[in-house]
Order: structure tokens, then C-alpha cells, then sequence
């Protein structure tokens, strides 16, 4: 993408200068603020429970798109699933990312920064532990064998009910990486930007190792994403680096625009989960 426009610095500086309680009222229900990022956490695993749960109550499958970021609540969901026995025979789950290499290979689970792995070590390896019902055949993530075929099964199934997701310092949901047309963009391999390598490098605990990290990724796309029936995101600092407190802004009330792919939520019923210091107003507005 291009530089920022005119426009888009404007709208920038103008809600950040908005003050919290602000941002409260003028997003309204669109909008849920946890005390801190451990309660977001936990938020995300009774959101996730409770939907189960409902599905399970009406004998219903369950088709769910989610993330490897925010991690932190799984391990809460691997404690209600057992906490509420709750069966997850009916659930597709399809992730909505993983990394490859520059032929497309996607890193294998033992690599330290493969999402398969991640999800292995948090969630279904302590699911199969409790003797878990999940299908494995119906955990999906993209690699270089299935993506093509991954809009197909989902329109086949019926569609997504509820995509759970994080957002990027740029507004990307899942690797849909700010280009022109993304948000009718499909399931594809992707090269990832600078600021993704540069912000996910920060946090991988890797050293700062941009010259190894991978440059490519498989994703859902826009597409799907924006096609499921309702849209949660989960929106957080994660750490002392207060870099989500001016996409969170955007994804509530940014003009739609390729820039920030977050934004072409608009029209679809989404909610967007944060907490306190994200919501603050930061330090400096520049």
C-alpha cells in the first residue's frame, strides 16, 4: 500500500482525541471493555463455551472460524469444556492462518512459530487428555494441500456461524494484509508486509530474528471472513507497547477502506472485545 492519505491521518488524530468514555458511548453495544487482558481471555473462552453449548442444546453443528492470536483463552476453554462436558463432535473449526516457507510449504508443527504446533501444545493436546469428542478430520487449517478447496467445504457445510479473530496494527483479520480489493479476496498464500514480520517477530520470542522470520502465510480470506453470520474480535495490547489502542479505534468507527482491512466490517454484525489500556487515549497524539 501506499503511504497514509490526507484523509486517513485526519481521521486518525480525530479519534484518538476521543476519550474513553467517549469511545464507550458513541460504539454502544458494538462494543464489550474487560478490566485487563487476562479477563479478555477469559471472555474469549466463555464466548466460545457458550456457543458450543447453545449449538449443543439444539443438536446442531457448529462451524467456527478462529485465531492462533490472542491465545490466551484457550487454555480457559479447555477448562469449561471439561467444567461443562461439552461435546465437540458437531464443531468444524477452521484456523484462519498458518505460516509457509517461500515454495509454500508450510512450517511443520515442531517448528516454534507453527500455528499447528501453538494450537497443539494449548488446546488439543489437553482436549485429548480429557477424552475430548473433536473430529480431527474437522480441523482445518490452510496449508499448501487444501486451500483451494477450503471455500467449497465451507459453502458445502452450510457456512460460518461466528468468526473469533484478532486484528493487526494495520487492521489485518487473520494474514489479509492491507492490498487493493481485500476484502472480496478468498483462501490463498500470501506475502506478509513489513509491519506484520516486524510486529509478530517482537512477540515470538525469537530475538528480534526479522532475517528468519517467515515472509509468506496461507489465510482465509476477507471473503470468508466477512461472509460469516457475526464477526467477534478480540482487540488488545498484550503487553507495556500500547500499538492496538489506534486500530481499535478504526475497527469501531475508521472509514472503510483497503488501508485497514478491519474497517470493511461495516454492515455486518460485529462486537469487538478490548480492555482498559487499549481503550485509553494514548500519551501522545501526533
Amino acid at each position: 500500500m501506499t503511504d497514509p492519505l490526507p484523509w486517513r491521518q485526519a481521521e486518525v488524530r480525530h479519534l484518538l482525541s476521543l476519550s474513553p468514555d467517549e469511545v464507550r458511548r458513541r460504539a454502544a453495544e458494538r462494543l464489550i471493555v474487560c478490566a485487563d487482558v487476562d479477563a479478555l481471555h477469559r471472555r474469549m473462552a466463555e464466548d466460545l463455551a457458550a456457543e458450543i453449548a447453545a449449538a449443543n442444546a439444539q443438536g446442531a453443528p457448529l462451524r467456527l472460524i478462529l485465531p492462533v492470536g490472542p491465545i490466551g483463552g484457550y487454555p480457559y476453554l479447555v477448562e469449561l469444556i471439561a467444567a461443562r462436558r461439552l461435546s465437540l463432535a458437531r464443531c468444524w473449526l477452521f484456523f484462519m492462518d498458518e505460516y509457509c516457507d517461500a515454495d509454500g510449504d508450510v512450517l511443520p508443527p515442531e517448528h516454534p512459530l507453527s500455528f499447528r504446533g501453538t494450537m497443539e501444545q494449548l488446546f488439543f493436546a489437553p482436549l485429548r487428555a480429557q477424552g475430548s469428542d473433536l473430529v480431527p478430520e474437522q480441523v482445518i487449517f490452510p496449508d499448501q494441500t487444501n486451500y483451494a478447496r477450503i471455500p467449497e467445504l465451507i459453502e458445502r457445510l452450510g457456512g460460518i456461524q461466528t468468526c473469533y479473530g484478532g486484528v493487526g496494527i494495520h487492521g489485518h483479520l487473520a494474514f489479509n494484509e492491507p492490498e487493493r480489493g481485500v476484502a472480496s479476496l478468498s483462501v490463498r498464500r500470501v506475502r506478509l508486509n513489513d509491519f506484520t514480520v516486524t510486529m509478530n517477530a517482537i512477540r515470538a520470542n525469537i530475538g528480534g530474528n526479522i532475517a528468519c522470520f517467515p515472509r509468506y502465510a496461507y489465510t482465509l480470506g476477507m471473503r470468508e471472513i466477512l461472509s460469516a453470520q457475526r464477526l467477534r474480535l478480540y482487540c488488545r495490547n498484550d503487553g507495556a507497547l500500547d500499538w492496538a489502542n489506534t486500530v481499535l479505534r478504526l475497527a469501531l468507527f475508521g472509514t472503510a477502506g483497503d488501508d485497514y482491512p478491519v474497517t470493511h466490517i461495516r454492515g455486518r454484525d460485529y462486537t469487538i472485545i478490548t480492555d482498559e489500556a487499549t481503550l485509553a487515549s494514548p500519551k501522545y497524539i501526533i
